[in-house]
């Protein structure tokens, strides 16, 4: 749940061992290079790299009906020969493809004339055939034309008519324009057609045998991506006085192993903590079991090299605002048996892993949030049931919804400031989230107290002692001078004007009563409905209330699920990160080896 710390680290070595130090570095795979120079000049229009064009051959090798028998043995192995074969292949097939499309929509346009072919025009003695679709009301125009003709076809677009003549008709002769019939007559079409299927037919079986090569490709597209990182790495380091210059970003606890690495290689390196004014990439740490709050993080923003890393925090928020914009124990139920059919299949890769066991703790705060708000499928517990007494909240009690949903916005908004002034180095800063602590708990306590009593007294007080703790103490300038205790409190003034701000941020939780509110009432409607038509029809009630049923909740289920990932998303990314975020960065990427991975 942190930003690691980062030392940038300069190497030093001789140019011409310049290959050796990069592949050494690679294989240590922790450090983030830095470019101590610009990127050489290359065309906008240059083909693709090599690990682009293996990476697309075997994607389109894996993508075959039935794969062949794997080779694992290199001996016979050129990866450069196969690429070019599988490119060159689909190349082919792209092409087979589109010719067969064109021939099969051209047998189509010329079907209803009838199998025929054209005749040269010397056995016309220079008379030419001339085709026309004449709808059915405009057939009478035939009666008044004077060159011969003759209908071979009709459909439910018109009859269709070959005019003979030298010359093409004029446009008045008939009320619409000629077909172009081509030189090529439909049987040569069918024969064209047949050989192309020939073609597709051994293009596949090229297609099939080439995927014998799928593991070994595997294994070897690594080695071109590896490459690849060591040809761009060559490009960021730089010569200087006869000295090698490799630089980049590495973790502080890391540089134990720099230290090993560099006098077996014959080289020095010098490492220093970040500057002010350095930018320093972000590299984000947390537990397996909890990294899908940062794939949920990072899928938004990287969060600054300075700030703190929310992963857990958006991890459980998003969780509990899934379940209660879900808002049914029942629909959570389904949900989980879904997740069980799909579990070992979502394990196959570290994205599937990581977002199942965010659906877990989703759907388990959603099964109590579900039981605490008495659904299940928008039906009530049966009354002096255990689930009845288990229920605690109602969501017919708009007063008392709308008070669950602001107090959880203002906890999150208060965690928000409270890893602010924990973060945070400055006074200033750390005063500011404390006085905006103050100002929410303060407002909370009187909201919570209906502003009867002490409640409005005791949340008076804690509000205008937290806008006095930003008004006097939020500002960076030092007091130094008449002028400067002027300025620190226009910057004080200025930063009350959050106030607004977070009067806004904290009305958006009440989405999440509305929303929850809303499924449960769709469900409610449901059931009420599918109850209505069961009694209304005798025979077929209880059919068409099932339908009614899964139809209905089933759309209300998908309505949850998309809601529960927009809105709790949503209040995460904008109401949360504006509190507690304070810059975007951007990710730590090693320059490392690829780790392999068997698809066979």
């Amino acid at each position: 749940m942190s930003i690691i710390a980062l030392n940038r680290v300069t190497v030093f070595g001789l140019p011409e061992d310049r290959q050796k130090v990069l592949e050494g570095l690679q294989n240590l795979g922790c450090m983030h290079l830095i470019a101590l120079q610009p990127p050489p000049k290359t065309s906008g229009f240059v083909s693709a790299e090599p690990a682009a064009d293996a990476r697309q051959a075997l994607r389109y090798i894996m993508d075959v009906k039935r794969r062949r028998h794997q080779v694992r043995h290199e001996s016979e192995f050129d990866l450069e020969r196969v690429v070019a074969q599988a490119l060159a292949n689909q190349q082919k097939r792209r092409e087979a493809q589109d010719k067969k499309h064109s021939l099969t929509n051209r047998l189509n346009e010329l079907k209803p004339w009838g199998n025929f072919t054209l005749p040269a025009l010397d056995d016309l003695a220079g008379y030419r055939l001339w085709f026309y679709c004449l709808p059915g009301s405009e057939i009478r125009q035939l009666e008044t034309l004077k060159l011969p003709w003759q209908a071979v076809g009709s459909d439910h677009r018109g009859v269709y008519v070959v005019v003979i003549a030298k010359e093409e008709p004029p446009a008045e002769a008939l009320p619409v324009k000629r077909a172009h019939a081509g030189l090529i007559s439909p049987k040569q079409l069918e024969q064209q057609l047949e050989e192309v299927e020939i073609e597709l037919d051994e293009i596949e079986a090229e297609h099939g045998a080439l995927s014998r090569w799928i593991f070994l490709m595997t294994q070897n597209l690594y080695r071109v991506y590896d490459h690849a990182a060591l040809e761009e790495a060559k490009t960021k380091t730089k010569e200087e006085d006869n000295i090698l210059l490799v630089q980049g970003w590495m973790p502080k606890r890391d540089l134990k192993r720099l230290e090993d690495f560099a006098p077996q290689e014959g080289l020095a390196f010098f490492a220093e903590p970040p500057k002010p004014q350095d930018n320093p990439p972000s590299l984000m740490e947390n537990p397996e079991q909890l990294s899908s709050g940062q794939d949920l993080v990072t899928f938004y923003q990287t969060p600054g090299y300075g700030n703190f890393d929310p992963s857990i925090v958006v991890f459980f928020s998003f969780a509990v605002f899934f379940a209660m914009i879900l808002c049914d124990a029942g629909y959570a139920l389904v949900l989980a048996g879904a997740m069980a059919i799909f579990w070992k299949s979502m394990g196959k890769g570290p994205g599937g892993r990581h977002f199942r066991i965010l659906a877990v703790i989703g759907l388990l705060f959603a099964v109590l949030y579900g039981i605490a708000a008495g659904s299940y499928f928008g039906a009530d517990p049966p009354k002096g049931s255990l689930l009845a007494q288990l229920k605690v909240l109602n969501l017919n009690n708009h007063d008392e919804m709308m008070k669950v949903s602001i107090t959880v916005g203002c906890l999150h908004i208060l965690l928000a400031n409270a890893l602010v002034a924990y973060k945070t180095a400055s006074v200033s800063g750390k005063a500011g989230a404390l006085g905006w602590i103050v100002v929410i708990c303060g407002g909370l306590f009187m909201y919570l107290g209906g502003g009867k009593g002490n409640s409005s007294s005791t949340g008076t007080a804690l509000i205008v002692a937290g806008f006095l703790i930003i008004l006097f103490l939020s500002s960076e300038r030092k007091p130094d001078s008449f002028k400067s205790v002027l300025l620190r409190l226009f910057d004080g003034l200025s930063s009350l004007m959050k106030v607004s701000k977070l009067f806004g941020d904290v009305m958006s939780y009440l989405r999440l009563f509305a929303l929850g509110l809303a499924s449960a009432s769709l469900a409610l409607t449901f059931n009420q409905l599918a109850g209505q038509v069961r009694d209304a029809v005798p025979t077929l009630g209880v059919p068409l209330a099932l339908l009614i049923l899964l139809f209905g909740h089933g759309i209300n289920l998908l309505l949850g699920i998309v809601s529960g990932f927009v809105h709790g998303l949503r209040l995460n990314f904008i109401e949360f990160f504006s509190w507690e975020l304070s810059g975007e960065g951007y990710p730590f990427q090693a320059f490392t080896k690829n780790k392999k991975e068997d698809n066979s």
